[in-house]
């Protein structure tokens, strides 16, 4: 399998090429476009437990599509919902933890699970929900803008808005808690921050979601009743 990002990175989009016998695993809505020998299959990802264990806690679709490639090979176009970039991550028998979200595709090898890592807040309803992604093979993540990558030296802290958050390395220790104190957690526009100790690799993005729905949602005008 090679996986491809192109135009990165504001509008970035993931171009799988897949030999025989090749397989990923997509968000529902994911794919652009495909072409060659190609086989689509709808389904359950790990059974209706798990995918409904992704789906209300994990912010995924609750089916999932698999892409499998025939004799002569394929090729397959996916892209995120939000404008961003696009990162692939090739793992070997490791763990990432991905936020809500983020997760866009993954290759056979790679099993993922929703797990509640921190204490949601009523703060905005900024909660860290990660998916635990585990095995070897393919991790192709999204973001919203673009992504920045930051090695954490051992013992090393960093603290990151839990909004511009979006993947860590299981070996990566971490705690979540509020910004400040109850005033400064109102007054300061933020909401929950997660402490990070390395070693190991963070993901961030350049843009926070609930940052642009809390400028645009007053701006847009309110019919009369």
């Amino acid at each position: 399998m090679k996986v491809d990002i192109l135009y990165k990175p504001s509008y970035s989009i993931a171009k799988v090429v897949m030999t025989s016998g090749e397989s990923i695993t997509a968000e529902a809505g994911a794919m652009v476009s495909m072409g060659g020998n190609i086989q689509v299959e709808t389904g359950l990802r790990g059974g209706v437990l798990k995918s409904l264990a992704r789906s209300i806690l994990g912010g995924e679709s609750f089916f999932t599509n698999t892409f499998r490639a025939g004799d002569q090979g394929c090729e397959i176009i996916l892209a995120p919902t939000l404008p961003g970039d696009v990162f692939s991550v090739e793992l070997r028998n490791e763990t990432y933890l991905v936020q809500s979200g983020s997760f866009l595709a993954s290759s056979n090898g790679i099993e993922t699970n929703a797990t509640w890592s921190g204490a949601k807040t009523f703060f905005g309803g900024e909660g860290l929900i990660m998916l635990r992604c585990s095995g070897s093979g393919t991790l192709i993540l999204s973001s919203y803008g673009a992504i920045h990558e930051v090695n954490l030296n051992p013992g090393q802290v960093y603290t990151v808005d839990t909004g511009h958050l979006v993947a860590f390395e299981e070996k990566v220790g971490f705690r979540v808690r509020p910004i400040g104190g109850l005033k400064s957690t109102f007054l300061s526009g933020e909401g929950l921050v997660v402490d990070l100790t390395g070693p190991g690799k963070l993901l961030m993005q350049t843009r926070s979601e609930g940052a642009f729905l809390s400028w645009l949602l007053p701006k847009i005008p309110k019919r009369e009743s």
